[in-house]
């Protein structure tokens, strides 16, 4: 995925993730309300999420249907990336030791981390 998408866009992206083909009116509906958004916002940041070529539409009658182009697993594989790249110089352990030091880490994500490395290691 070349272009980065924003927070608002983001938002917009886990729904369809959760649940696609819908409509606007369906990602409106299933957005937080929180965010307080308008129909007409959603429509915006599906436009734009369109133009990025992240989501595809087609015509179901008088609407649209939105659906992800991009895998969330994809999107998420390709942030933590540019994470590691952009702050710890690619490599994964600086940024283990980064949360180690900022008492980030629990007991339950430092016995998943070690399951993780052991299940690796065989």
């Amino acid at each position: 995925m070349a272009e980065r998408i924003s927070d608002a866009e983001h938002a917009v992206m886990e729904v369809l993730w959760d649940e696609s083909p819908l409509t606007a009116q369906d990602v409106a509906e299933r957005i937080p309300d929180t965010r307080e958004w308008s129909a007409n916002t959603v429509k915006t940041l599906l436009g734009r999420l369109l133009a990025k070529s992240i989501i595809a539409h087609e015509q179901d009658g008088r609407r649209y249907l939105y659906r992800p182009l991009v895998k969330r697993e994809d999107y998420v594989a390709g942030e933590s990336r540019k994470l590691m790249d952009r702050l710890f110089g690619g490599r994964l352990s600086p940024l283990v030791a980064h949360l180690a030091d900022r008492d980030a880490l629990t007991a339950q994500d430092i016995a998943e981390i070690e399951a993780l490395l052991k299940e690796l290691k065989a």
